[in-house]
């Protein structure tokens, strides 16, 4: 079935094999290695079910499902069976509510009502919904946003559901939260993001969202020599984590040195929204500069003394 996909944070297009043997190991260490995915059917493609998330049996409906109602959300907690699924759900279900918050106290609360979070039951189901493909190319993943379809003109995702990977059930508490959260706010923002955004930028602010301002390491105040791009996040391994964490950074600077969240999000629906302008002009209009201004600036934000100890951003949840 043709997919169009973006990715939060591991590309999905040529990404670069691992060791299917490496999920556990990779989904237990720290949040840089952590990757999850978006995945969206093209607008194209009539909505149909998901093969990864069949129907449930008779006598077990989505409905039945346990569930948390969070600021008018309701979070709907779905196991397909599997030796972590319990386990994997009953810490989703307690950091759900925190998660919401974090996504509302920056997005706003106008977005789906009805949450589906789906824990799969074996690692062949939760390929079938990070879109298929062989073992190697998500073995890193930790869980994928899935839709149907996707009309952003209209505000319309039909479908919508997270999927966890078994293996997510080894990731510390601290990692499950950031990756539900992250995965929360593409789900709040899929039926506003055009299905061309650059995946740098959405991911960067799915970041923003869902980490902690943690310092910036030494090696990320030397500074970038360019601003992100798509390109950055196809390469494989350590270099794709850093790219990440640098969209990620880049999403932080643009928050503490323009006016706080509510740029950062006007620069997102400009840049990432329905009919969303090039990134010159978004700069422009919304930051009040050029792309070689604003690389200068995000250097100079990288490498100064504060980089290393800022408090959170202005409007964003704390961490």
């Amino acid at each position: 079935m043709p997919r169009a996909r973006s990715t939060t944070p591991v590309a999905t297009r040529r990404p670069g094999a691992h060791p299917d043997t490496a999920r556990r190991r990779r989904l237990s260490t720290p949040l840089a290695w952590l990757f999850v995915a978006e995945v969206v059917v093209a607008a194209a493609v009539p909505p149909c079910p998901s093969p990864a998330v069949p129907a449930r049996p008779a006598g077990h409906p989505v409905a039945d499902a346990p569930a948390a109602v969070v600021e008018g959300h309701t979070v709907r907690l779905i196991g397909r069976g599997g030796p972590s699924g319990d386990r994997l759900l009953a810490g989703i279900a307690a950091d759900a509510a925190a998660a919401v918050r974090r996504v509302n106290a920056f997005w706003g609360a106008d977005w789906p009502r009805d949450v589906a979070v789906v824990a799969a039951g074996s690692d062949a189901e939760f390929r079938a919904a990070a879109g298929g493909g062989p073992a190697a190319q998500w073995a890193d993943i930790a869980a994928v946003t899935v839709a149907d379809r996707v009309d952003p003109a209209h505000r319309v995702a039909v479908g919508q559901r997270i999927v966890f990977a078994p293996g997510a059930a080894a990731m510390s508490a601290s990692a499950l939260r950031i990756v539900l959260a992250h995965e929360l706010f593409h789900y709040a923002a899929r039926p506003d993001t055009a299905l061309d955004a650059p995946r740098w930028l959405t991911e960067g602010v799915a970041d923003f969202v869902a980490r902690p301002a943690t310092p910036v390491p030494a090696d990320g105040a030397a500074g970038p020599s360019a601003l992100p791009s798509d390109a950055d996040l196809d390469a494989a391994g350590p270099q794709r984590s850093a790219a990440y964490d640098r969209a990620w950074w880049f999403a932080r600077f643009v928050a503490d040195a323009y006016g706080g969240a509510a740029t950062l999000r006007a620069f997102y629906v400009a840049t990432c929204g329905a009919g969303h302008t090039d990134l010159p002009t978004a700069v422009r209009d919304v930051l009040g500069t050029d792309p070689p201004g604003l690389l200068a600036r995000w250097q100079r934000w990288l490498a100064a003394p504060a980089a290393s100890g800022r408090s959170r951003t202005p409007g964003r949840p704390a961490g």
